[in-house]
Parts: C-alpha cells; structure tokens; sequence
C-alpha cells in the first residue's frame, strides 16, 4: 500500500513539472531554463505568426482556352484557397464538433485539454499528442505543409512527439489568437489541411469527393470531410468506405451531442441520427484534378496545345515551380471549335492507333497586330500510352525531321518578286535541269520534274515544276531565299535549331548541328532547299501562311490572351513584337500568286472531294521517297499548316491509301490527305463566317 501511494505521488510530482514547464515555457521561455535557445525560438513566434497572418500558400494554376473554359490544371499543391463566407457552416460546425469543441472558448491553447493530456501520457510514459486546439492544428499544418512545403524531413519535425514541438504549437498560437478572428483561423486551417488524394484545403475536398462547392457542402458531406481530416491515407472513402463511415458517424454524434443541429440537444441528436443513415455519397470515381498536361478528359485533343504554352512561357522567364505554386489563370487562344474540327479532320484521314504515320496541324489567325494560335492537334492524342495511339512528343509546334517538300518554293517566288520577278511572267520549265551552280557531294545536281514548256510564277505556284524553281533559286541566290523563309515565319526553323533538327552545339567539331539551320545551308550552297528537305515545325509553316495573309506582317504565333495572379491582377508577358516582313504589295501579290492551287493545282481534287467554295492561298509539298507531305494555306480569316510523316522508331516511306499507311514504296502526296485535312478542317472553323475576299495584286508584280 505504502509502495502503491508512493508511485502515484511519484507520476502526480511529474505531472505538476509538466504543467509548470509548460507554464513557463510559454509565458516566460528565459526562466524556464531553456536559456539562449529558448529566447531565440521566441523571437521566431511573431515572424511566425505574423506570415501566417497574411499566408498565401501553394496553390492551383487554370490554364483555360480562350472561353475560359480549363484545359489543364499546374499545381505544387491542389489548393484553391477560399474566404470564410464561401464554406458552409455545416463544414465549420463539423470540424469544430471533432476537433476542438471549445474553440470559440480559450485563446489558442486549451489549457484543460492540455492538463488532461498531460496526465494521459505521463502516466503512458511517453509524448502521445492529443489536446491540441484548431489553432494549433493550423500551427502544425501551416509549418508542415506550407513553411515545410510537405517535405517528408519537414513534416516529420512539425509532427514530432516531443515536448519541444508541443511547446513551440503552444507559443504561436496563443500569437496567432491575437492577430486573427476566430473565422479567420477556423478558415486558414480548412484552407491548408490535407484531405487525402492529394489534396488540400476544403475547397478541392469538396470537388473532389462531391463535385461541389464548399458553401454547397451539407451535413453529411462536410461530416465526412472532418472526418477524413483526422487519418486521410487511413480514412480514404474511396478505398476505405467502412472506416470512413465510422468516423464521419462519430462526428455527427459529436455534432449531435453539443447541440449544433437543433434547438435542443433532443433535436440535434435526432438530426445527426438521420444524417448517418445518409450513404458517404462520394462520386466515382473521384474528380481529381490533373496535373499537366497529360490526363485532362479534354488531354487528348488540347494536350499539344498546353505543352505549347508550357514551353512558350518558359521561353518567356516564366518559371515552372512558380507557375505550380502562384495561382495564375492563363488564358490561351486556343479555339475549341477549330481544335476539334482540325482534330476529327487529322483522325479521318490517318487513324489514331495507324503505326507509323502521323497526320499533324497547326492553326493560326492572321494579323497586324498579333497571329493568335488556335488549334494544334494531331491523329495521335496526347499522352503516354502508345498502345492507344498516344504521344507526348510536340507534333505539332515542334520542328520536326522531316521536310515539307514544295511549300518552300513559296520562299523562292517570294524572294523573286522582291528581286523583280512578276507573277504573270513565263519561266522554263524542262523536264531536267542540271545546275550550274549547286552540287550534289561530288556529283553534279540534277533535279527532275518539269512541265517542258514555259509556265508563269502563278501557275508554277499552282502545279510545282521542280525544275523551274532550282532555276529561280539559281538566279535570285539562295542566301535571299533562305532570308526570305526567316522574315515569313520559319524563325526556328531556321536559326534555333541545326540541320539535323535538333539542338545547336556549338562545342561540335560537325558543322551539321554546330551551327543553326540557317547558316548550314549557305554555306554549303545547298540548292535543294527550294525544294523543302529541311526540318520543319508545322506551326511555323501556317504562321507562313498568315503572314502573307496579313500583308507581310509576322507576329510570333503566341497562345497566350491573358494571364492574372490569383488575385486577379493582370501579369505582364514581353512577347517578340510584330513586324514588317516584306512589303505590303509583296504580300499581297503572293496572295494572288498563290490562289490557284485549289482551283486548277495540285491541291483541287481535295478541294472539290470536301466541297471547298472559298478564296484561298494553298500549296502542297512532298519530300522525296514519299516519306512526308504536306499542305499550307490560308483565307483571309484563317490560316494553317498540315504535315503527314512517318513518327515510327524507323520511318518509311507512305502510301495514301485509303487508308493511309506506311509501306515499301510511297506514293502520297501533299494534295492528296494533307490537303483534304486541311480543307475539311477550314470548313467547319469558318463555317458561317463571310466569304472574304483575296486582296489584290500590286501593279509591280505583275
């Protein structure tokens, strides 16, 4: 008995040293012993405290096209942060019943539930928790989650069973009590708490599990969220319903039990009765946000695009872990109409899952003062699936390493009319041209493809002699022709990336992907150019086109209308400005140079096989060995670029079909799936807009 009252008096001594520790070490951290170290955690309260005042955590950037309807979602952290009037007041009913009854009653720490704590874990021999308030829960969250930015290393010193972390919790909270309402606190703590897959704050829990709105949760609903607040990996309703279900029914009966839902405690217990004959409700499958740009229900059309703007933005000094955290909406040009016109245009003529052989466009709207893009889009939907006809690779604005044929000869005639060249005036065009001025190796260069009889620039436009054209090149210079493919559109094309297509090294002793494109091919007098062998990224072909179709003027094809900080503050972008590129009169002349081909050209079968009635520049390409072809063109609305080539781990040469294959020995050509993509796509997206008009040539040229 003796050795029994000794023990007990022995746990309440220990008992009374915790609580005056505690005491001390809140109010007066100096005398408590802790000395140096204690005053400067001290000093660290009211920093603490004072950036939790004002904290504005991780939260989620909306990428949306140009209705601002959400293409893709960027974010560190799923947080969408909300105000106090926008949470229901069952949630905060909720989560005061189960986490902290008295909340409205002491000042940060609930002293009772301290000392009851205390006693718990003296007697259990060691640092069990229990007994923190909401406002040191929010302590603990915002230094785990927001200060430690959910690092594993972080969250394990803001969780630590130990005295010095309960201490620390204590002090802060009492600081925050003093600086925020109680609304505000109970608002700051829904908005930073995890609710389990991998999200935060109680707006994304309500979308996520209910498809709804926090002012919209109800009673069962916001039951289960405290719920999930307590253990998310644990109590995740999703793979652990019963358990869910026990807890969400433990709150109710706290909710119950303190009178929250009624007049009387009789009455409140009766409501909180009926809400746990209520089903979780929890949708499925869950509405998790995506992350990027893969994974959107709307991914597989808009994922081309949202990498775009990724990779535009980068260019442009914006940062990815900013972007992830800042809360920016990003409104882009994307067209959904002309996406999935373009995109169900590229599918019909190359399917999906074909192996080897993508169909890609690009659309742009032409311009003085901007060429805004509006759908990128390809047969393949993004992502990384290959099985189901997936890619992640940037079909679609990326230069890709294949050419695109006879639209180059658009830089030649352009270059010519700049020299001097009229549109109705006669060239040769012989069957075989030898040159006197390009090489192939060691070889003489002899090029095949004429029409053996004279044939003006409009016509040569129009039925693409290849002959005529080297003999132009020959004639203007093929510096003023590979300048002329610069200033119209082809700007990385030309000087961002080497002959091979792929990033300069100028550390490389192989002049091939040692200096840009550009300048690869002047100095090697690389006369085939005229004929489009080279690397080209489809987006900057219909940017070609738009310029021309904006009377010479360029503009960098930009995705981006808007952007605002998530407070609604318009954000600055420094995009490349317009500029002249060539004379006005020169634009347009290449307008009416090239506004036979869907008429009379290579390009008409396709026109009259999708019923094109429109005025329209156009001109097909096709590389050698068939192993891609192309068409670009435009109206005075719209522009756009199409590439069919072979995006298999070997690519062959491709048969037009139908259906459109890879095979042995190709056959397609650039008026024939390209050029019906392109106008099937251009009839819907122009559909009930004005028949316009082509400009008119300038007397100089012609």
């Amino acid at each position: 008995m003796i050795l029994a009252r000794a023990k007990g008096a022995s746990k309440l001594l220990g008992l009374c040293l915790i609580a005056g520790v505690l005491l001390a070490a809140v109010f007066f951290p100096a005398a408590a012993g802790f000395g140096a170290v204690s005053n400067q955690a001290a000093d660290t309260v009211s920093g603490t405290s004072a950036e939790m005042e004002s904290a504005e955590p991780a939260v989620v950037t909306t990428v949306t096209d140009r209705d601002d309807n959400p293409i893709a979602y960027l974010y560190h952290q799923n947080r969408v942060m909300v105000g106090p009037d926008e949470i229901s007041d069952e949630m905060k009913a909720a989560i005061i019943a189960v986490e902290d009854h008295r909340f409205f009653d002491h000042d940060g720490v609930d002293w009772q539930a301290t000392f009851r704590v205390a006693v718990q874990n003296q007697f259990a021999g060691r640092i069990e928790g229990g007994g923190s308030t909401l406002t040191q829960q929010y302590v603990k969250n915002y230094l785990a989650f927001i200060v430690g930015d959910g690092d594993e290393e972080a969250f394990g010193e803001a969780t630590e069973a130990t005295m010095a972390r309960k201490l620390r919790e204590a002090r802060i909270a009492l600081d925050i009590e003093k600086r925020m309402t109680k609304d505000e606190i109970l608002t700051g703590y829904l908005n930073i708490v995890p609710f389990g897959n991998e999200t935060y704050g109680v707006h994304q829990a309500a979308r996520t599990y209910f498809d709804t709105t926090p002012d919209q949760l109800n009673l069962p609903q916001a039951a289960l969220l405290a719920a999930v607040v307590n253990a998310p990996s644990v109590l995740n309703p999703g793979r652990n319903p019963e358990d869910a279900q026990r807890r969400r029914n433990l709150v109710l009966n706290r909710m119950g039990d303190e009178g929250m839902l009624g007049e009387t405690v009789e009455d409140s217990r009766r409501v909180a009765e009926e809400a746990k004959q209520e089903p979780l409700g929890v949708i499925n499958p869950l509405n998790r946000l995506p992350n990027g740009c893969v994974g959107h229900g709307n991914g597989d059309v808009n994922g081309f695009f949202c990498s775009y703007v990724m990779n535009y933005l980068r260019e442009h000094g914006f940062d990815d872990e900013d972007l992830k955290r800042n809360g920016y909406t990003i409104k882009t040009t994307l067209d959904p109409v002309a996406t999935q016109a373009a995109k169900a245009a590229a599918e019909q003529e190359v399917g999906k899952t074909t192996p080897g052989v993508a169909n890609v466009m690009a659309v742009v709207e032409p311009g003085r003062e901007s060429h805004k893009v509006r759908a990128l889009v390809a047969n393949r939907d993004y992502g990384v699936d290959p099985d189901r006809g997936q890619t992640s690779w940037d079909l679609p604005s990326a230069v890709m390493p294949f050419g695109t044929g006879s639209t180059y000869k658009i830089f030649t005639a352009a270059a010519g009319l700049e020299q001097g060249y009229k549109i109705h005036q006669e060239f040769d065009s012989p069957e075989s041209h030898t040159s006197s001025v390009y090489r192939n190796g060691n070889n003489p260069y002899v090029v095949t493809g004429g029409m053996d009889r004279r044939v003006s620039l409009q016509d040569s436009l129009a039925f693409s002699p290849n002959t005529t054209f080297v003999q132009m090149s020959e004639e203007i210079g093929l510096d003023s022709v590979v300048d002329m493919a610069y200033r119209l559109g082809l700007r990385k094309g030309m000087d961002g990336v080497n002959h091979n297509g792929t990033g300069i090294d100028p550390d490389s002793d192989d002049p091939r992907v040692s200096m840009p494109q550009r300048d690869f091919l002047k100095q090697n007098n690389m006369g085939a150019f005229t004929l489009g062998f080279t690397p080209t990224s489809v987006l900057e072909l219909a940017n070609v086109s738009a310029t021309l179709t904006s009377g010479g003027v360029w503009c960098p094809p930009s995705p981006i209308e808007a952007i605002t900080d998530k407070h609604g503050n318009p954000v600055e972008i420094e995009e490349q400005p317009c500029e002249q590129a060539v004379d006005e009169g020169l634009a347009n002349s290449m307008v009416v140079a090239l506004s036979k081909d869907d008429t009379v050209g290579t390009a008409a079968n396709a026109a009259n096989a999708t019923g094109w009635n429109r005025p329209a520049i156009g001109k097909t390409g096709t590389t050698q060995g068939h192993r891609s072809a192309a068409f670009t063109g435009a109206t005075p609305q719209m522009a756009g670029a199409v590439l069919i080539f072979g995006d298999g781990a070997s690519p062959q040469p491709i048969c037009s079909g139908p259906p459109v294959t890879e095979c042995g020995v190709g056959n397609i050509y650039g008026g024939h799936a390209p050029a019906r993509t392109w106008f099937r796509a251009m009839n819907v997206i122009l559909e009930g807009t004005e028949v316009a008009a082509l400009p008119q040539a300038d007397p100089r040229h012609l």
